[in-house]
């Protein structure tokens, strides 16, 4: 599966974003869906994930609350509503699908996009 990730920007801190995630191929409905966020120098991070279904999202507990993770498989595409944005929250987002169980790690998942970049300004 290929993806590709879109939606980043500058907002001000307090603002709100939504990132997409298209997905080419026919079994987009079989993936586990997540977003990771990666800083210069540090290790990439998860954000959320979203079960193959829909029916289950889990989420980082540095977003929970703000941030919703969701998919529509009629349209190959997982969404990452951002609201309440904080400066910290400035990263390059990435969205990751793998065939297997929901994973927290990037190495769980096998498949990548090539990154949006999101910048809050405080």
């Amino acid at each position: 599966v290929q993806l590709q990730a879109s939606g980043g920007g500058l907002v001000q801190a307090g603002g709100s974003l939504r990132l997409s995630c298209a997905a080419s191929g026919r079994t987009f409905s079989s993936y586990v869906m997540a977003w990771f966020r990666q800083a210069p120098g540090k290790e990439r991070e998860f954000v959320a994930a979203i079960s193959w279904s829909g029916g289950s999202t889990y989420y980082a507990d540095s977003v929970k609350g703000r941030f919703t993770i969701s998919r529509d498989n009629a349209k190959n595409t997982v969404y990452l509503q951002m609201n309440s944005l904080k400066p910290e929250d400035t990263d390059v987002y990435y969205c990751a699908a793998d065939i297997k169980r929901v994973g927290v790690n990037w190495y769980e998942y096998d498949y990548w996009g090539q990154g949006t970049q999101v910048t809050v300004s405080s």
